[in-house]
């Protein structure tokens, strides 16, 4: 079921577990261990403080514009940014891990799967280490093997009970097992400088929303891409429009994100967007509101 060195992975996280119930219950860190293969295996203990939730009542969650907006003629073409945000600077910010939301499932075309694989051979190519939800099926296997084949670094995350049904990948670089998803996502977004949304299903939508969510109720600036794979993400971006239409978004409420329609252009446009690292705040000082 696992890839090689399974064994010893299952040693590791053995371990990582017996220490974890060991703490006491106020600790809040992962426990992390490094066989001889120079690998981390991790465990998380449940954070007090959840990550917050999408309201569900439309008003919280979306961009002011799409690429393709019926109502608005200005609407950023593939790679620019949102209205509202700011011109790429002369000298971006400093991007060193990008978390990757996207499907644990190939999906119907093979541009999916195609798009993962150049889009993790980027990464490693620009020094860029990739954060992801450390699954080793459909395009979440596919970005983080071909970071690894590339020579990048690779850090997956992955609740406990997803590790089985979702093939955990161990030879990634750093893995980190954690008691539930809202543990997941808030390590997620604390390694990560900024997130792209490949193709994926429920998971990747929700992740993706939520990004965008506390985008826009200014938790956050780090760069959100919109990977429109082969037009993948249009319904979305016309629901965005849709919404926007009706007043659910509205003026004000604006949130920065980027869309593009290649592999390529993903890192070009997160390191044009990449705040300074001198304008940026502290992971921790927002997480621990959450």
């Amino acid at each position: 079921m696992f890839a090689k060195g399974t064994s010893r992975a299952i040693a590791s996280r053995a371990i990582a577990k017996l220490a974890l119930s060991s703490l006491p219950p106020s600790a809040n860190v992962p426990i992390c261990f490094r066989p001889t293969n120079n690998k981390a295996y991790c465990m998380a203990r449940k954070s007090k403080s959840a990550s917050p939730r999408n309201s569900g009542n439309g008003s919280t969650a979306a961009p002011a514009a799409s690429r393709r907006s019926a109502a608005a003629d200005t609407a950023p073409e593939a790679g620019a940014a949102a209205p509202g945000q700011p011109e790429p600077s002369a000298e971006p910010g400093v991007v060193s891990n990008v978390c990757v939301y996207c499907g644990s499932g190939p999906g119907a075309k093979p541009v999916y799967a195609e798009a993962a694989r150049a889009l993790g051979a980027s990464f490693a190519a620009h020094g860029i280490g990739l954060v992801y939800g450390g699954g080793g099926l459909g395009l979440m296997g596919e970005v983080a093997r071909a970071t690894l084949a590339a020579g990048g670094r690779v850090t997956g995350i992955i609740p406990k009970f997803l590790t089985e049904k979702e093939h955990m990948l161990t030879d990634v670089n750093e893995l980190i097992v954690t008691e539930d998803m809202h543990v997941r996502k808030r390590l997620m977004f604390e390694r990560s400088d900024a997130f792209v949304a490949l193709p994926g299903g429920i998971g990747t939508l929700e992740e993706l929303v939520e990004q965008l969510t506390w985008s826009q109720l200014g938790r956050h600036t780090k760069p959100i891409v919109v990977a429109n794979i082969d037009g993948f993400w249009e319904p979305f971006l016309k629901l965005l429009a849709h919404m926007r239409d009706d007043q659910f978004i509205r003026n004000g409420l604006n949130v920065r994100f980027i869309v593009v329609d290649s592999a390529e252009a993903i890192v070009p446009a997160i390191r044009a967007a990449a705040a300074p690292p001198s304008s940026r705040v502290a992971d921790a000082a927002l997480t621990t509101h959450f």
